[in-house]
C-alpha cells in the first residue's frame, strides 16, 4: 500500500540573478523512500535539499510538508568549530543528550574528543551521529561517504536501510547509491525526473530518456543540437562509451591475472610481475623488506609495514585499499621516498617522473583565477603530457565553460576545485600517477571523465580510494592490509579483492591457543630453520646464469637482422620466422630473469 507523502514540491522555481536554476521542480517523497539525487555539477542538488529542509525559499511554487516532520542535514563539509567537545556539537539543539552520546559511540567517535583533533573521516562520522541522534523524519545527506573507509560505508548502508523515514542523498559513490536507494531523482535541465527504481537501474532508465532526447535533437539545427546534446546527457555521459571502456578493462584484467596467479598465496603476493618486454627496464619501484612503525597522537605504535617486498612495473594499475588508519597514505609516501623506512630499501627507476595528488588539493591558490591556475606562466596555452593545448580547450575537457575561466578559485565548489586539481595534475608529464582519494566531491559526470582519462593513461597508476565502483573500473590489482603490517596483493578490482581475501582471512584466522605445558621440557621441538638455499635452487640459478647471456645475444642478433629494411622483400618467410622467435626469446628471458630474482630473494631472506 502506497504511503502518503511527507513532503511535496509543486512547480518550484528559483533563479540566481538572471540565471534560472529550477525551471519547475515537482516531486513527492513518502515514508520508506531512500532517494538518490543525481545531476551534473551546478544543477542545484544542494540548493534543492536546502529548499526541502526550509533552509532556503524558492522564488515561486509550493512546498508542502506534513505537519510534525523534522529534518536532519549532513553537509558536505561539516563544521565543528566553536565546540569544546564532540559531544557539545552532537547535543546542540537536542533534548536527549544520551542519544547523541550513544550514536557517537556507534560511529566510533569519542564523545569527549576535541573537534580540532579530528580527521576528515572522524568529522564526517560525528556529523552522521548527530543526524541520527535527532531521530528526524527526513534525513538529507550531502556526500556522506567522503573520507569514510569501506567498513564505515557499509555500516552506514545498514543504518540507512533500517531508517524509518525519508532519506535523500547526494553522493558520487555509485556502489553506495546502488546499495541503499529505492528510487532516483534526476535533476536535469531545471526539472526533476523520478525513477520508480533505485540507482542500480538508473543507467537503463536514463538511456531511454536520452534516446528520446536524441530523436528530438536530430530535428534541430547543428549548432543547437551540439549545445543541447551536452546538456541533455547530464550525468549519464558515460553510457555510450562504456562498452569499449569495459572491454579494455577486461583485457587489462585478464593480462594481469595471467601473470599474477600466485597472488592468492601470502608469500607470493608481495611480488608483482608483468608479461611483456624487458622486466628490468620496466621496473618502476622496487621495495625490499620494508619495516615502518608510526606513533599515533595517542602515543601508540601503529605498524605500517612488516617485511614488505613489492615490485611495481610499468603499466601496473594498483589500488591501495583498507580501513582508515591502516597506513595507506603512509605506505604511498614510503614507496615514493618521501619518508624513510625503519628498515629495508626502496629503489626507483632512473627515469621516474611522479605526479602525486594528495587528499588536500593544497596546490590551488584561492586568489588565482581558473585560467591562472591552469597556466601559471601566463599566455593562452598549456603543456598537457608534452603537447600544447589552448587553455580554454583543455578546461572544456574538464567541464569548465569559457566564461568561468576568469572566476577565482576561492569561489569554486568542492567538486569544481577537485576537477581543477585533476586538470592541473593530469597535464603534467609523468610516468607514475599517484592519486589519494581523487573521487571526493566529484559528480558522476566528472567521475566518468576521470575513469576514461585513467584508462587511457599510458603510465603506472597507484590509486588510494574507498570508492568501490571506481576501483572496479580503473585498477587491475589491489594491495590490502591484513593486520600486523602485512599487505597482500590480489588480481582485479575491489570486488575481486573481497572474493580473494575471504580465503586469505580463513587461512590467517587466529587458532585456539594451545594448552600451557607443565614444564618447558614437554614443549614440542621447534622445526630446524633453513639456513641455506636448497640444492635445486642453487643448481637452477647457475643454469640461469648461463642462459641469460645466450638469450641476450640471440635477441641482439635478431634485432640487427630485423632492422634490415630489405629483409621482408628478400625473404618473407625468414622475416616472419625471426619476428616470431624474437618475441618468444624475450618472453623466455623475462621468465628466467624473474625466476633468478625469486631465488635471489630467497637467499637474501636466509642471509637476513
Amino acid at each position: 500500500m502506497a504511503q502518503p507523502p511527507l513532503i511535496t514540491l509543486t512547480d518550484v522555481r528559483l533563479s540566481f540573478g538572471n540565471t534560472p536554476l529550477f525551471e519547475g521542480v515537482t516531486l513527492a517523497l513518502s515514508k520508506g523512500e531512500r532517494a538518490a539525487l543525481v545531476g551534473r555539477n551546478g544543477a542545484g542538488k544542494s540548493t534543492l535539499m536546502k529548499i526541502i529542509s526550509q533552509q532556503a525559499e524558492p522564488d515561486s511554487g509550493a512546498v508542502w510538508r506534513q505537519p510534525g516532520v523534522t529534518f536532519a542535514n549532513v553537509a558536505q563539509e561539516p563544521d565543528l568549530a566553536g565546540y569544546a567537545t564532540v559531544l557539545d556539537y552532537a547535543t546542540d539543539g537536542l533534548e536527549a543528550a544520551y542519544m547523541a552520546e550513544a550514536e557517537l559511540m556507534e560511529f566510533g567517535i569519542d564523545p569527549a574528543a576535541d573537534p580540532k583533533t579530528l580527521s576528515g573521516g572522524q568529522m564526517r562520522r560525528a556529523a552522521l551521529a548527530k543526524a541520527f541522534a535527532q531521530e528526524p523524519t527526513i534525513l538529507l545527506l550531502d556526500e556522506p561517504t567522503n573520507h569514510l573507509d569501506v567498513p564505515m560505508i557499509e555500516f552506514l548502508e545498514g543504518r540507512l536501510k533500517a531508517f524509518n523515514g525519508v532519506v535523500l542523498v547526494v553522493s558520487h559513490d555509485r556502489r553506495f547509491l546502488e546499495n541503499i536507494s529505492t528510487n532516483t531523482l534526476w535533476l536535469r535541465q531545471g526539472k526533476v525526473l523520478k525513477s520508480p527504481e533505485g540507482y542500480v537501474k538508473f543507467d537503463q532508465w536514463a538511456e531511454q530518456i536520452e534516446e528520446e532526447d536524441e530523436r528530438q535533437l536530430k530535428r534541430m539545427t547543428t549548432h543547437l543540437k551540439d549545445e543541447q546534446h551536452w546538456l541533455a546527457r547530464g550525468v549519464t555521459a558515460r553510457r555510450k562509451r562504456n562498452q569499449g571502456r569495459l572491454a579494455r578493462l577486461r583485457q587489462l584484467k585478464t593480462e594481469h591475472a595471467q601473470v599474477r596467479s600466485a597472488l592468492n598465496d601470502r608469500k607470493a603476493a608481495a611480488t608483482i610481475t608483468a608479461d611483456a618486454g624487458d622486466s628490468l627496464s620496466k621496473k618502476v619501484i622496487e621495495a625490499k623488506g620494508l619495516f615502518k612503525t608510526y606513533q599515533t597522537p595517542e602515543g601508540d605504535d601503529l605498524v605500517i609495514a612488516t617485511d614488505l617486498s613489492l615490485r611495481i612495473l610499468r603499466g601496473d594499475r594498483i589500488g591501495i585499499i583498507g580501513p582508515n588508519g591502516a597506513g595507506k597514505t603512509t605506505l604511498v609516501r614510503l614507496l615514493l621516498g618521501e619518508i624513510a623506512p625503519d628498515a629495508g630499501s626502496v629503489q626507483h627507476s632512473k627515469t621516474l617522473q611522479v605526479t602525486y595528488q594528495d587528499q588536500t588539493r593544497a596546490t590551488l591558490d584561492a586568489k588565482d583565477t581558473i585560467w591562472e591556475a591552469l597556466a601559471p606562466e601566463g599566455g593562452d596555452s598549456i603543456t598537457v603530457q608534452g603537447h600544447q593545448r589552448h587553455v580554454a580547450a583543455y578546461a572544456k575537457d574538464f567541464l569548465f565553460k569559457p566564461e568561468q575561466l576568469r572566476q577565482p578559485v576561492g569561489a569554486l565548489s568542492g567538486g569544481e576545485r577537485n576537477r581543477l586539481a585533476l586538470a592541473i595534475g593530469l597535464a603534467r608529464t609523468s610516468n607514475l600517477l599517484v592519486m589519494d582519494e581523487p573521487t571526493n566531491d566529484l559528480d558522476m559526470q566528472t567521475l566518468d571523465l576521470l575513469e576514461d582519462m585513467l584508462l587511457n593513461y599510458e603510465g603506472t597508476l597507484i590509486l588510494v580510494s574507498h570508492d568501490r565502483a571506481f576501483l572496479d573500473a580503473t585498477v587491475t590489482s589491489c594491495l590490502s592490509p591484513i593486520g600486523g603490517g602485512e599487505w597482500i596483493q590480489t588480481a582485479g578490482g575491489w570486488s575481486d579483492a573481497q572474493e580473494q581475501l575471504k580465503d586469505v582471512r580463513l587461512k590467517g584466522a587466529p587458532k585456539a591457543a594451545p594448552a600451557k605445558s607443565a614444564s618447558p621440557a614437554t614443549a614440542p621441538p621447534k622445526p630446524k630453520a633453513q639456513v641455506k638455499l636448497s640444492f635445486k635452487d642453487e643448481h637452477r640459478q647457475k643454469e640461469i646464469d648461463g642462459l641469460i647471456p645466450k638469450l641476450q645475444a640471440e635477441i641482439a642478433k635478431l634485432e640487427t637482422e630485423l632492422a634490415d629494411a630489405a629483409l621482408y622483400g628478400r625473404d618473407p618467410a625468414a622475416f616472419n620466422k625471426k619476428s616470431a622467435r624474437i618475441g618468444t626469446a624475450r618472453d623466455e628471458l623475462e621468465g628466467i630473469e624473474l625466476e633468478w630474482l625469486e631465488i635471489e630473494e630467497k637467499r637474501a631472506g636466509l642471509d637476513g
